[in-house]
């Protein structure tokens, strides 16, 4: 059997046609501000025209975003509604597989037999790790290695795959869609891939010497040859967790701290840590409570192995103050991930301040949309800086040569593409924060933030190109209603829009219990995320206007 249908999380059991964002009302909604004075319309000119339900955003084989165009739909997608998940023409790797990995797997799960459900993975290693994990729950499972395609097979149980399958999401363990797309071709069960600009005629080697030459002038005490690629951003977050994780346990210390709400595959791999000693996890949900961490570090610092942040976090876009915390943490001899993802590396200089940067390459620097990377860099001044790069390395898995040689040909454009998206951010964020009908805006110039966010800044511009925003009123009509490209991922030139809390916290939003939680580390259920993309601010906020218009408010 294979994962068709198989969506990101465990399907919740109501009936999705009456799920969507006015079913809660508005009662975890704070205190509303005096409406400010409503900005100046900008021309009725709007370019963007609805994407239909499922189709690939942006129009490319590999693209790594797809249409969620209405709340229905979103709520659809995430209960697993047939006629949803039957329209979908792809979604972000990690949580939809690609069509070309799905049917690579059909066509081998032929050889594990009917009663095993079949998993391709980045690589060998991946492959083991998953049979490991499921071991540690009681299941076995079997590697495979379908002549230089890697795979593990386990009995067809919804619950031993859904185990599975959470893992590989977790770690960025899936096979990469073009490897599938190679090997269906070889193997005739599907056309020759689409020509596609590639670096260097496609050469793996050549590609990885480009990117690691792009990126050295943003580390400048590293050398090229230290900045360490991975298929995926989360990959890059496993192997740097891993790896610290091992380090500090030899020296006693398993507690590991997470500061300010992650990305939810982050949060997972911080509590899978834990899985055997809830000592060995702690959250603190507000990043600017330095006192709640020195308290923290004065009560348990022996035992606090490091934090993991980002900086910015995603999606309240808030920003602590990394300096102090750097020096806390090296007080107590603590360790300290940092990922950058939400404004990117080329924006906030975060390795002064970390013992690892992990970031997510396929945010501004896979600008394209339809690659996913990840990157790993270790700051040479970090105790153990050598040993620690070594561990590391051997726990990434390879990125796929086409994926390098794409990522090559898209990584020059990176600081042009910032720029554009910077101003635009900018500009839409002041707008919004003017409009009536929008209740609370947080970028990375937000007044809470905006202090800490400068200490990072490469130059005053740098704000990256995420605003989350929240309604005076419900958001269904305004969703429905915005003519902007709506789905996951950020950091594209094209704009996406999506209600981040429905599409990553599903589970959460749908209980009371759940919505209590949220509510507790200062999240709204309603929140949506733009991503700006690098269309005329014009036209951006000329739909966003439009739809605001539609859109009734509270008060």
């Amino acid at each position: 059997m294979t994962q068709e249908g198989i969506a990101s999380r465990p399907a919740v059991s109501r009936s999705w046609t009456v799920i969507h964002s006015c079913a809660h009302g508005t009662g975890t909604h704070s205190q509303v501000r005096p409406a400010p004075t409503r900005p100046p319309p900008f021309p009725p000119h709007m370019p963007f025209s609805p994407i239909p339900l499922g189709h690939a955003i942006p129009d490319l084989p590999h693209a790594v975003s797809c249409s969620l165009p209405t709340m229905r739909a979103v709520c659809g997608y995430e209960v697993k509604a047939p006629e949803v998940i039957a329209a979908m023409r792809g979604g972000y790797p990690r949580f939809v597989l690609h069509r070309f990995v799905k049917k690579l797997t059909d066509h081998y799960a032929k050889a594990c037999g009917s009663a095993r459900y079949l998993w391709l993975t980045s690589s060998a290693q991946m492959a083991e790790q998953v049979r490991r994990e499921l071991a540690r729950s009681g299941h076995t499972a079997q590697v495979h290695d379908f002549d230089g395609i890697d795979g593990v097979s386990h009995d067809d149980s919804p619950a031993i795959a859904q185990l599975a399958r959470l893992f590989l999401q977790n770690t960025g363990g899936f096979l990469a869609s073009r490897a599938a797309e190679d090997r269906l071709a070889q193997l005739g069960l599907v056309p020759a891939p689409q020509p596609e600009a590639a670096f260097g005629n496609g050469a793996p080697d050549r590609a990885l010497v480009e990117i690691r030459r792009q990126l050295a002038p943003l580390f400048p005490e590293n050398s090229p040859d230290s900045l360490m690629l991975a298929p995926n951003g989360m990959n890059a977050v496993y192997a740097a967790f891993s790896a610290l994780a091992e380090a500090q346990a030899a020296q006693g210390r398993h507690t590991w701290v997470q500061l300010g709400w992650l990305y939810l595959d982050t949060i997972a791999l911080l509590k899978h840590h834990a899985r055997d000693n809830a000592q060995h996890y702690c959250y603190l949900p507000d990043v600017f409570d330095l006192a709640a961490l020195e308290t923290l570090f004065a009560q348990r610092g022996a035992q606090i192995a490091g934090l993991v942040i980002e900086a910015p976090t995603n999606p309240l876009i808030q920003t602590p103050d990394l300096p102090a915390i750097y020096t806390l943490a090296k007080k107590h001899g603590a360790a300290v991930i940092v990922d950058p993802s939400v404004s990117s590396i080329y924006s906030v200089d975060v390795l002064p301040y970390a013992d690892v940067v992990c970031s997510s390459l396929t945010k501004y620097t896979a600008s394209e949309g339809d690659l996913v990377a990840g990157l790993v860099v270790v700051n040479p001044h970090c105790a153990n800086a050598d040993s620690l790069h070594k561990s590391i390395s051997t726990r990434l898995d390879p990125v796929y040569p086409r994926d390098l040689a794409r990522l090559a040909h898209q990584i020059a454009a990176t600081p042009d593409v910032l720029a554009k998206v910077e101003r635009s951010t900018a500009t839409v964020a002041a707008w919004l924060e003017a409009h009536p009908s929008v209740k609370r805006v947080a970028w990375a110039h937000s007044p809470e933030s905006r202090a800490n966010y400068q200490k990072l800044a490469r130059h005053p511009d740098a704000v990256g190109g995420l605003i989350s925003f929240t309604l005076r009123g419900p958001i269904e009509a305004f969703y429905d209603a915005v003519s902007l490209p709506k789905g996951p991922s950020f950091g594209m030139q094209t704009t996406l829009l999506c209600p981040f809390i429905y599409l990553a916290h599903y589970d959460l939003v749908t209980s009371e219990a759940g919505r209590r939680e949220l509510a507790a580390s200062g999240l709204e259920p309603e929140l949506l995320r733009l991503s700006v993309g690098c269309e005329p601010v014009e036209d951006l906020i000329a739909a966003l206007d439009a739809a605001l218009s539609q859109a009734p408010a509270d008060g």
